[in-house]
């Protein structure tokens, strides 16, 4: 009977020691962020403006506007010099497909929008002189980074693109497209 009162207090100071850390216990590691590739910023082109528009998703397909150039009246491309039928307008973007399977990006599907309710395809022959692809397969986890050439009339005002991704695996037909609205 002795060691009894010894063991209560040693059992109440174990419980007093207990309750005290457990209250100013350091709180439980945060865990760490998902770790992210360091790319390497690049100048914007000349004559081009950056664009901040977020990624947006039509389909399995990711897109990001990155850079705009408005009001050019021609170009040179590596074996030609062309003239604009009004301005080009070069929108350059980011086509991402974050999936597992394949899918298939289609330029002559994107569509760029006027404040006049104007809506004009990929001038296909700018496209091909630019050496910009038409359509190519994305593989699963591929980024590319590429420019849409337009040819809008000349006193158009441009206010967004209409991008269109690839419908997911087994699903027919098209997608709807998805806006975003350019400065």
């Amino acid at each position: 009977m002795r060691n009894l009162p010894k063991l209560f207090t040693g059992a109440a100071v174990s419980l007093v020691l207990l309750t005290g850390c457990s209250e100013n216990a350091p709180a439980a590691p945060t865990p760490s962020p998902t770790p992210t590739y360091p790319l390497t910023p690049r100048p914007v082109r000349p004559g081009e403006r950056p664009v901040t528009a977020a990624p947006v998703t039509d389909g399995d397909t990711r897109f990001q506007v990155i850079g705009l150039q408005t009001g050019l009246a021609g170009f040179f491309g590596s074996h030609a010099e062309w003239q604009a039928k009004g301005q080009y307008v070069v929108v350059r973007i980011v086509v991402d497909n974050p999936g597992r399977t394949n899918s298939r990006f289609e330029a002559r599907r994107q569509r760029l929008l006027t404040s006049d309710g104007g809506s004009y395809g990929v001038d296909n022959f700018t496209q091909a002189i630019k050496r910009q692809p038409d359509t190519l397969p994305v593989g699963a986890e591929v980024r590319i980074e590429m420019d849409l050439w337009f040819d809008v009339p000349k006193a158009a005002k441009v206010t967004a693109i209409r991008l269109y991704g690839d419908p997911p695996l087994g699903v027919g037909g098209t997608t709807d497209g998805i806006t975003v609205p350019l400065p």
